[in-house]
């Protein structure tokens, strides 16, 4: 079984991360797997095919890139967040890897990697991971962040865009995707929320689509006693540690404003808060916490020691499709403290390994981090987290489901 995987972006962050993990779960379980990407990073692994091959390749993939992206500047009262068109890109179909592949999986295939067009020429059977609700909108990724559902009967009047008008960009990408997207293709949703979303679309509502969560490779992330993950951070405190982190603080949709709303809330001597991600510093330096921002980091090991070294972490998105940050956490043996909507209700068991408040209600959110850091039985919520993400969102057990569904297709 031959399977080439399609993911745009760097294969250290973000959806393709995951996608990359569960190729070397793949490779592990004996499945010939492949990546096909526009990542500058391989990890010197040579079943994964970048093609940045030169300086030219660079140049035409931040072209595309650019062009992808800003359509949207058409609309000057949109909303600031991402908008991807699928206009332009590069014909994977062409590629050696395709012609030997028995099945192409796609993951997150944006900002200029792949032009819908070019899915019309697939003749081999399809898989398509959705990693957020870009694959079945007229263009957003973060289609329940701007409270709208337009998805269901076929986009336009975009709300993200504030187009005001039915016939606009989004309800054009929209069709373009009906025209060339095969109808054989099999959908996964990485959530039960994504997945029911996807049902509801008039894109995918006579398609077949299922849930495989999101997977983390709890190799990469295990526990570290606190103790010592904060020696060698160089932390030096016996306070407890409120975590809060992301790729970027301040995209609105992971709600670091509702976070702001709740630790106002909780007594400021008794916390030290701790951040990593792309964030506004000026926010804690107002909020009176003692604090220490990490700032983006780039590497697994940074980030184990930090989830580790925390108490509890905080995850307050009000859109999530998964929520990766919060799997890798309780790999860490670090409960979780979430609201109960969207992906991050799939990932926390109230009470059990965290606490899942309700949405998106702030008083509940503080109440939900001062229960795990004073209930008596702690260690307890730290061993459930682990065992949580062993039983349900290891690498090796998501890349079993997906075996079983690729097995079943090459057998239709």
């Amino acid at each position: 079984m031959k399977v080439l995987h399609i993911v745009a972006g760097d294969l250290t962050r973000g959806a393709a991360r995951g996608a990359y993990w569960l190729h070397q779960a793949l490779l592990e379980l004996g499945v010939e797997s492949k990546i096909w990407t526009n990542s500058r990073v391989t990890f010197g692994d040579k079943r994964v095919i970048s093609i940045l091959k030169t300086e030219k390749d660079k140049i035409f993939n931040l072209i595309r890139d650019y062009l992808d992206l800003n359509l949207q500047r058409f609309y000057p009262k949109r909303k600031r967040v991402i908008f991807s068109t699928g206009f332009w890109g590069v014909d994977f179909t062409k590629s050696n890897e395709y012609n030997e592949a028995d099945i192409i999986h796609l993951h997150w295939i944006n900002g200029g990697f792949v032009n819908i067009k070019h899915l019309k020429n697939i003749t081999k059977p399809i898989v398509w991971t959705m990693r957020d609700t870009w694959p079945f909108t007229g263009g957003c990724h973060v289609a329940a962040a701007v409270n709208c559902t337009n998805y269901i009967n076929g986009c336009g009047n975009c709300k993200q865009l504030n187009s005001g008008t039915k016939l606009d960009l989004s309800r054009y990408i929209f069709k373009r995707k009906q025209k060339y997207l095969p109808k054989h293709t099999k959908l996964v949703g990485i959530s039960n929320w994504l997945t029911n979303e996807a049902k509801k679309s008039k894109m995918f509502k006579d398609f077949d689509v299922r849930t495989f969560f999101n997977n983390v490779n709890s190799k990469e992330f295990f526990p570290i006693d606190k103790k010592t993950a904060r020696e060698l951070l160089r932390i030096k405190t016996d306070k407890k540690i409120i975590l809060a982190g992301a790729q970027s603080l301040k995209n609105f949709y992971k709600g670091f404003d509702k976070f702001i709303d709740a630790i106002i809330k909780l007594d400021k001597k008794k916390y030290l808060l701790c951040f990593f991600g792309d964030l506004d510093k000026s926010v804690p330096d107002c909020l009176g916490y003692e604090y220490k921002n990490f700032g983006f980091l780039y590497d697994t090991l940074s980030l184990r020691l930090v989830y580790s070294a925390a108490n509890v972490f905080v995850a307050p998105s009000i859109m999530d499709a998964f929520g990766k940050t919060l799997a890798e956490s309780m790999a860490c043996g670090t409960p979780v403290v979430c609201f109960d909507a969207t992906g991050p209700k799939d990932i926390v068991s109230h009470k059990v390994d965290g606490y899942k408040a309700r949405p998106f209600d702030t008083s509940d959110l503080a109440n939900g981090i001062k229960w795990v850091l004073n209930y008596p039985e702690y260690d307890k919520l730290c061993e459930n987290a682990r065992k949580k993400v062993l039983e349900n969102f290891d690498s090796k057990i998501v890349a079993q489901k997906y075996i079983q569904l690729y097995q079943e297709i090459l057998n239709q």
